[in-house]
Protein backbone atom coordinates (compact mmCIF):
# COMPACT_ATOMS: atom_id res chain seq x y z
CA UNK A 1 0.00 0.00 0.00
CA UNK A 2 1.33 3.43 -0.99
CA UNK A 3 1.08 5.81 1.94
CA UNK A 4 0.56 9.50 1.27
CA UNK A 5 2.17 12.07 3.56
CA UNK A 6 1.30 15.70 4.22
CA UNK A 7 4.00 18.37 4.43
CA UNK A 8 4.03 18.48 8.22
CA UNK A 9 4.41 14.68 8.34
CA UNK A 10 7.79 14.64 6.55
CA UNK A 11 9.86 13.83 9.68
CA UNK A 12 7.56 10.85 10.20
CA UNK A 13 7.80 9.84 6.54
CA UNK A 14 11.57 9.42 6.67
CA UNK A 15 11.43 7.30 9.81
CA UNK A 16 8.62 5.09 8.56
CA UNK A 17 10.29 4.46 5.23
CA UNK A 18 13.51 3.48 6.98
CA UNK A 19 11.49 1.16 9.22
CA UNK A 20 9.76 -0.44 6.21
CA UNK A 21 13.10 -1.03 4.46
CA UNK A 22 14.59 -2.66 7.54
CA UNK A 23 11.51 -4.84 7.95
CA UNK A 24 11.76 -5.92 4.33
CA UNK A 25 15.48 -6.52 3.92
CA UNK A 26 17.07 -7.00 7.36
CA UNK A 27 17.72 -10.52 8.58
CA UNK A 28 15.41 -11.68 11.34
CA UNK A 29 18.38 -13.37 12.95
CA UNK A 30 20.53 -10.23 13.12
CA UNK A 31 20.30 -8.83 16.69
CA UNK A 32 21.63 -5.42 15.61
CA UNK A 33 18.93 -5.10 12.96
CA UNK A 34 16.20 -6.15 15.38
CA UNK A 35 17.44 -3.63 17.96
CA UNK A 36 17.47 -0.92 15.28
CA UNK A 37 13.88 -1.77 14.32
CA UNK A 38 12.75 -1.51 17.94
CA UNK A 39 14.47 1.84 18.38
CA UNK A 40 12.84 3.11 15.21
CA UNK A 41 9.40 1.98 16.37
CA UNK A 42 9.80 3.91 19.62
CA UNK A 43 11.06 6.96 17.73
CA UNK A 44 8.16 6.78 15.25
CA UNK A 45 5.61 6.60 18.08
CA UNK A 46 7.22 9.59 19.81
CA UNK A 47 7.42 11.75 16.66
CA UNK A 48 3.84 10.87 15.67
CA UNK A 49 2.57 11.87 19.11
CA UNK A 50 4.58 15.13 19.02
CA UNK A 51 3.17 16.07 15.61
CA UNK A 52 -0.41 15.21 16.51
CA UNK A 53 -0.37 16.99 19.87
CA UNK A 54 0.13 20.42 18.31
CA UNK A 55 -1.84 20.41 15.07
CA UNK A 56 -3.03 23.78 13.78
CA UNK A 57 -6.53 24.27 12.32
CA UNK A 58 -4.99 24.27 8.84
CA UNK A 59 -3.20 20.99 9.47
CA UNK A 60 -6.45 19.45 10.70
CA UNK A 61 -8.07 20.74 7.52
CA UNK A 62 -5.41 18.90 5.52
CA UNK A 63 -6.00 15.73 7.54
CA UNK A 64 -9.77 15.98 6.99
CA UNK A 65 -9.09 15.91 3.24
CA UNK A 66 -6.41 13.20 3.34
CA UNK A 67 -6.70 10.97 0.29
CA UNK A 68 -6.35 7.83 2.42
CA UNK A 69 -8.97 8.89 4.97
CA UNK A 70 -11.88 6.42 5.36
CA UNK A 71 -15.09 7.48 3.64
CA UNK A 72 -18.75 6.69 4.24
CA UNK A 73 -18.71 3.29 2.52
CA UNK A 74 -15.64 2.26 4.51
CA UNK A 75 -17.45 3.02 7.77
CA UNK A 76 -20.64 1.37 6.57
CA UNK A 77 -18.87 -1.89 5.75
CA UNK A 78 -16.89 -1.85 9.03
CA UNK A 79 -19.73 -0.83 11.37
CA UNK A 80 -23.03 -2.09 9.96
CA UNK A 81 -24.45 -5.46 8.98
CA UNK A 82 -26.77 -6.41 6.09
CA UNK A 83 -26.31 -3.11 4.24
CA UNK A 84 -28.59 -2.74 1.22
CA UNK A 85 -27.70 0.26 -0.93
CA UNK A 86 -30.54 2.19 -2.54
CA UNK A 87 -30.13 4.19 -5.73
CA UNK A 88 -31.78 7.08 -7.52
CA UNK A 89 -34.00 10.01 -6.64
CA UNK A 90 -36.96 8.64 -8.69
CA UNK A 91 -36.90 11.86 -10.68
CA UNK A 92 -33.73 12.38 -12.70
CA UNK A 93 -30.75 10.12 -11.91
CA UNK A 94 -28.66 8.36 -9.31
CA UNK A 95 -25.97 10.61 -7.81
CA UNK A 96 -22.95 8.54 -6.67
CA UNK A 97 -21.72 11.46 -4.51
CA UNK A 98 -24.23 10.33 -1.88
CA UNK A 99 -24.63 6.70 -0.86
CA UNK A 100 -27.12 5.18 1.54
CA UNK A 101 -29.63 2.54 2.31
CA UNK A 102 -30.90 0.12 4.91
CA UNK A 103 -28.66 -1.65 7.42
CA UNK A 104 -28.40 -3.08 10.91
CA UNK A 105 -26.37 -1.66 13.78
CA UNK A 106 -25.77 -4.28 16.45
CA UNK A 107 -28.82 -6.11 15.15
CA UNK A 108 -31.13 -3.08 15.13
CA UNK A 109 -32.52 -1.83 11.82
CA UNK A 110 -31.42 1.69 10.83
CA UNK A 111 -31.16 3.96 7.81
CA UNK A 112 -27.62 5.13 7.00
CA UNK A 113 -26.33 7.51 4.33
CA UNK A 114 -23.52 9.95 3.63
CA UNK A 115 -21.23 11.64 1.14
CA UNK A 116 -18.75 9.51 -0.79
CA UNK A 117 -15.65 11.22 -2.21
CA UNK A 118 -13.87 8.39 -4.00
CA UNK A 119 -10.39 6.95 -3.59
CA UNK A 120 -8.53 7.23 -6.92
CA UNK A 121 -8.91 9.69 -9.80
CA UNK A 122 -11.41 7.51 -11.68
CA UNK A 123 -13.56 7.00 -8.59
CA UNK A 124 -13.25 10.66 -7.58
CA UNK A 125 -14.53 11.68 -11.00
CA UNK A 126 -17.39 9.20 -10.73
CA UNK A 127 -18.29 10.49 -7.25
CA UNK A 128 -17.69 14.14 -8.24
CA UNK A 129 -15.31 14.47 -5.26
CA UNK A 130 -18.25 14.09 -2.88
CA UNK A 131 -19.98 17.23 -4.23
CA UNK A 132 -23.60 16.25 -4.68
CA UNK A 133 -26.02 17.39 -7.36
CA UNK A 134 -29.62 18.10 -6.29
CA UNK A 135 -30.47 14.51 -7.21
CA UNK A 136 -28.13 13.33 -4.47
CA UNK A 137 -29.96 15.31 -1.82
CA UNK A 138 -33.31 14.13 -3.17
CA UNK A 139 -32.04 10.56 -3.01
CA UNK A 140 -30.93 11.19 0.57
CA UNK A 141 -34.38 12.54 1.41
CA UNK A 142 -36.07 9.53 -0.18
CA UNK A 143 -33.91 7.18 1.90
CA UNK A 144 -34.53 9.13 5.11
CA UNK A 145 -38.28 9.09 4.47
CA UNK A 146 -38.11 5.29 4.49
CA UNK A 147 -36.68 5.54 7.99
CA UNK A 148 -39.61 7.70 9.03
CA UNK A 149 -42.14 5.38 7.37
CA UNK A 150 -40.80 2.33 9.21
CA UNK A 151 -39.92 4.21 12.41
CA UNK A 152 -36.17 3.54 12.19
CA UNK A 153 -33.32 5.83 13.34
CA UNK A 154 -31.45 7.85 10.71
CA UNK A 155 -27.64 8.01 10.72
CA UNK A 156 -25.81 10.37 8.37
CA UNK A 157 -22.11 10.88 7.62
CA UNK A 158 -20.81 14.19 6.32
CA UNK A 159 -17.73 14.41 4.10
CA UNK A 160 -17.95 17.00 1.33
CA UNK A 161 -16.32 20.27 0.24
CA UNK A 162 -19.85 21.50 -0.50
CA UNK A 163 -22.76 21.04 -2.88
CA UNK A 164 -21.83 21.00 -6.57
CA UNK A 165 -22.06 24.60 -7.90
CA UNK A 166 -22.37 23.80 -11.61
CA UNK A 167 -24.91 25.41 -13.92
CA UNK A 168 -26.83 22.15 -14.43
CA UNK A 169 -27.14 21.60 -10.70
CA UNK A 170 -28.47 25.12 -10.22
CA UNK A 171 -30.92 24.70 -13.11
CA UNK A 172 -32.30 21.54 -11.53
CA UNK A 173 -32.87 23.19 -8.15
CA UNK A 174 -29.78 22.76 -5.98
CA UNK A 175 -30.86 25.38 -3.45
CA UNK A 176 -34.41 24.01 -3.30
CA UNK A 177 -33.17 20.46 -2.74
CA UNK A 178 -30.95 21.55 0.17
CA UNK A 179 -33.67 23.74 1.68
CA UNK A 180 -36.24 20.93 1.47
CA UNK A 181 -33.88 18.56 3.29
CA UNK A 182 -33.35 21.11 6.07
CA UNK A 183 -37.10 21.55 6.51
CA UNK A 184 -37.96 17.87 6.38
CA UNK A 185 -35.14 16.69 8.65
CA UNK A 186 -36.15 19.24 11.26
CA UNK A 187 -39.54 17.51 11.54
CA UNK A 188 -38.69 13.83 11.20
CA UNK A 189 -40.16 12.07 14.29
CA UNK A 190 -37.29 9.56 14.60
CA UNK A 191 -33.83 9.90 16.19
CA UNK A 192 -31.20 11.40 13.88
CA UNK A 193 -27.47 11.15 14.61
CA UNK A 194 -24.99 13.00 12.38
CA UNK A 195 -21.25 12.29 12.20
CA UNK A 196 -18.81 14.62 10.43
CA UNK A 197 -16.22 12.08 9.33
CA UNK A 198 -14.04 14.36 7.18
CA UNK A 199 -14.72 17.65 5.48
CA UNK A 200 -18.00 19.36 6.33
CA UNK A 201 -18.46 22.21 3.89
CA UNK A 202 -21.30 24.72 3.56
CA UNK A 203 -24.91 23.84 2.73
CA UNK A 204 -23.76 20.69 1.02
CA UNK A 205 -22.89 19.33 4.47
CA UNK A 206 -25.86 20.82 6.31
CA UNK A 207 -28.31 19.25 3.83
CA UNK A 208 -27.87 15.95 5.67
CA UNK A 209 -26.71 17.51 8.94
CA UNK A 210 -29.88 18.36 10.88
CA UNK A 211 -29.94 15.94 13.79
CA UNK A 212 -30.55 15.37 17.47
CA UNK A 213 -26.87 14.66 18.04
CA UNK A 214 -24.00 15.97 15.94
CA UNK A 215 -20.66 14.24 16.38
CA UNK A 216 -17.29 15.04 14.79
CA UNK A 217 -14.17 13.03 14.24
CA UNK A 218 -11.16 14.56 15.95
CA UNK A 219 -9.53 15.71 12.70
CA UNK A 220 -12.71 16.63 10.82
CA UNK A 221 -13.75 20.18 10.00
CA UNK A 222 -17.19 21.80 9.75
CA UNK A 223 -17.65 25.28 8.33
CA UNK A 224 -19.90 27.54 6.31
CA UNK A 225 -17.09 27.96 3.75
CA UNK A 226 -13.71 26.43 2.98
CA UNK A 227 -10.64 28.25 4.34
CA UNK A 228 -9.48 28.98 0.79
CA UNK A 229 -12.89 30.39 -0.18
CA UNK A 230 -12.99 32.53 2.93
CA UNK A 231 -9.48 33.85 2.22
CA UNK A 232 -10.40 34.66 -1.37
CA UNK A 233 -13.37 36.73 -0.17
CA UNK A 234 -11.79 38.48 2.81
CA UNK A 235 -8.24 39.02 1.57
CA UNK A 236 -8.65 38.36 -2.16
CA UNK A 237 -5.93 35.76 -1.75
CA UNK A 238 -6.79 32.07 -1.61
CA UNK A 239 -3.30 31.20 -0.40
CA UNK A 240 -4.18 32.67 3.00
CA UNK A 241 -6.22 29.57 3.77
CA UNK A 242 -4.19 28.79 6.93
CA UNK A 243 -5.05 32.24 8.33
CA UNK A 244 -8.73 31.78 7.48
CA UNK A 245 -8.76 28.33 9.09
CA UNK A 246 -7.72 29.95 12.38
CA UNK A 247 -10.50 32.55 12.15
CA UNK A 248 -13.30 30.20 11.09
CA UNK A 249 -13.23 28.06 14.27
CA UNK A 250 -13.83 24.98 12.14
CA UNK A 251 -12.15 22.27 14.24
CA UNK A 252 -14.02 19.77 16.38
CA UNK A 253 -12.62 21.28 19.58
CA UNK A 254 -13.76 24.78 18.59
CA UNK A 255 -17.24 23.62 17.62
CA UNK A 256 -17.69 21.61 20.80
CA UNK A 257 -16.86 24.74 22.79
CA UNK A 258 -19.33 26.75 20.69
CA UNK A 259 -22.00 24.05 21.28
CA UNK A 260 -22.48 23.39 17.58
CA UNK A 261 -21.64 19.71 18.10
CA UNK A 262 -22.23 17.29 20.97
CA UNK A 263 -19.07 15.21 21.03
CA UNK A 264 -15.60 14.79 19.53
CA UNK A 265 -14.82 11.22 18.48
CA UNK A 266 -11.11 10.47 19.03
CA UNK A 267 -9.05 9.14 16.14
CA UNK A 268 -6.03 6.84 16.05
CA UNK A 269 -2.78 8.76 16.57
CA UNK A 270 -1.88 10.27 13.20
CA UNK A 271 -5.44 10.31 11.88
CA UNK A 272 -8.27 7.95 10.95
CA UNK A 273 -6.40 6.88 7.80
CA UNK A 274 -3.77 5.21 9.99
CA UNK A 275 -6.15 2.57 11.35
CA UNK A 276 -9.56 2.08 9.73
CA UNK A 277 -10.60 -0.60 12.21
CA UNK A 278 -9.91 1.53 15.27
CA UNK A 279 -11.53 4.62 13.74
CA UNK A 280 -14.66 2.62 12.86
CA UNK A 281 -14.80 1.10 16.34
CA UNK A 282 -14.78 4.59 17.89
CA UNK A 283 -17.55 5.77 15.56
CA UNK A 284 -19.63 2.68 16.25
CA UNK A 285 -19.33 3.08 20.01
CA UNK A 286 -20.50 6.69 19.79
CA UNK A 287 -23.41 5.85 17.46
CA UNK A 288 -24.67 3.01 19.64
CA UNK A 289 -24.39 5.11 22.81
CA UNK A 290 -26.20 8.16 21.42
CA UNK A 291 -28.94 6.09 19.78
CA UNK A 292 -29.47 4.34 23.09
CA UNK A 293 -29.96 7.71 24.77
CA UNK A 294 -32.35 8.96 22.08
CA UNK A 295 -34.59 5.94 21.52
CA UNK A 296 -36.66 6.39 24.69
CA UNK A 297 -37.28 10.13 24.28
CA UNK A 298 -40.94 10.84 23.39
CA UNK A 299 -41.52 12.15 19.87
CA UNK A 300 -42.79 15.56 20.99
CA UNK A 301 -39.76 16.08 23.24
CA UNK A 302 -37.38 14.87 20.53
CA UNK A 303 -38.68 17.41 18.03
CA UNK A 304 -38.74 20.22 20.60
CA UNK A 305 -35.15 19.55 21.65
CA UNK A 306 -34.01 19.43 18.02
CA UNK A 307 -35.71 22.75 17.29
CA UNK A 308 -34.26 24.46 20.34
CA UNK A 309 -30.81 23.11 19.56
CA UNK A 310 -30.63 24.74 16.13
CA UNK A 311 -32.39 27.92 17.27
CA UNK A 312 -29.71 28.34 19.92
CA UNK A 313 -26.78 28.20 17.50
CA UNK A 314 -25.10 31.51 16.83
CA UNK A 315 -26.58 33.27 19.87
CA UNK A 316 -24.25 35.80 21.44
CA UNK A 317 -24.23 38.42 24.18
CA UNK A 318 -23.10 42.02 23.85
CA UNK A 319 -21.20 43.55 26.74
Amino acid sequence: MVRHYLDFERPLMELEREHEELQRFASREDPKALARIKRLEKRIAKVREEICSQLTPWQRTQLSRHIDRPHTLDYIHLIFEDFIELHGDRGFMDDPAIVGGLARLDGDAVVVLGHQKGRDMKDMGHRNFGMSHPEGYRKALRIMELGVRFNKPILTMIDTPGAYPGVGAEERGQAEAIARNLREMAGFPVPIVVVVIGEGGSGGALAIGVGDRILMMENAIYSVISPEGCAAILWRDGTKGPLAAEALKLTATDLLELKVINEVIPEPIGGAHRDYQMAAAKVKEALVRHLGELKDIPEEQLLSDRYQRFRGMGAFLEG
